[in-house]
């Protein structure tokens, strides 16, 4: 099976036949559209929940887990998202389809920890939800590794990967990353901050680049600093990416995304070229 997404990820492994996946809509447009392109895409078979009631009998009709919600903000029985409460209260991954976009919304949608939210206003949004799902049901063969000396910082970088369904391990200093990485080779992502005390962003990945490069892990430098200088010197130091503090959310997870894609391309081409 062979998948190519809007943005550029690429994904040719098997069928997510089995994983349970439940569309929350009242539009039957939407709903077969989903269903057809998912099943075409995916060999994924939905349940459809037209109202909140539908919802409460499918989570209760089966003791097999739910791996992932597609839903809508408002729908009959709950005008007033109470099915998206519902969904994050019993912590089953969502995806939020929406025809609503208003910095407001986007800021409750974001506050509930829900894995993505996909606007239908645009011919592409069933395929960028297509996009999102295979994400969600892939992202866990990515192993990331984020490094900070805040344990603040730490967990709110984890949780955000978490929600993803990124496997993730944390660091509090460059030597503690430095012992990860060597135990660790399957880790492809590195998330530094620059300002630490023992060993900074820029001399990790110098240290890194001396035995690692960029076709086995890709290395993304932060900082709430104001000097727009620390980009040019994290990349000149061997990093592939820079993201100043505070984090958009959407910025964030795209510039993941992008930096996993590349890695797998060029993982891929390497393959390619060993057995031409």
């Amino acid at each position: 099976m062979g998948f190519l997404g809007i943005s550029g990820m690429q994904y040719s492994g098997g069928t997510f036949a089995g994983a349970r996946i439940l569309v929350v809509e009242d539009s039957h447009l939407f709903t077969a559209m989903i269903g057809k392109r998912l099943k075409e895409l995916f060999d994924i078979d939905i349940e459809i929940c037209g109202n909140f009631e539908e919802l409460q009998l499918a989570y209760d009709k089966s003791p097999e887990p739910i791996k992932l919600a597609i839903s809508n903000i408002n729908l009959p029985g709950a005008e007033n998202g109470e099915a998206l409460e519902y969904l994050i209260d019993l912590s089953i991954p969502t995806i939020v389809f929406t025809g609503t976009f208003q910095e407001g919304v986007r800021d409750a949608l974001l506050a509930k920890d829900i894995v993505d939210y996909i606007l239908k206003d645009n011919i592409f949004a069933v395929e960028l939800l297509a996009e999102s799902v295979c994400r969600f049901l892939t992202n866990h063969r990515h192993h990331v590794l984020i490094v900070d000396d805040s344990a603040t910082a730490r967990a709110l970088l984890s949780s955000r990967l978490k929600r993803y369904n990124f496997r993730v391990s944390v660091a509090e200093n460059g030597a503690k990353a430095l012992e990860i990485l060597k135990a660790h080779a399957d880790i492809g992502l590195m998330i530094t901050d620059y300002n630490m005390p023992d060993i900074d962003g820029f001399e990790l990945t110098r240290r890194i680049r001396s035995s690692i490069g960029s076709h086995q892990l890709r290395i993304i430098g932060v900082s709430s600093s104001t000097n727009r200088l620390l980009s040019a010197r994290f990349l000149k130091a061997g990093g592939n990416d820079f993201i100043l503090r505070p984090f958009i959310d959407e910025e964030f997870y795209c510039r993941v995304n992008q930096n996993l894609d590349t890695l797998l391309q060029i993982q891929s081409m390497r393959q390619q070229r060993a057995y031409a």
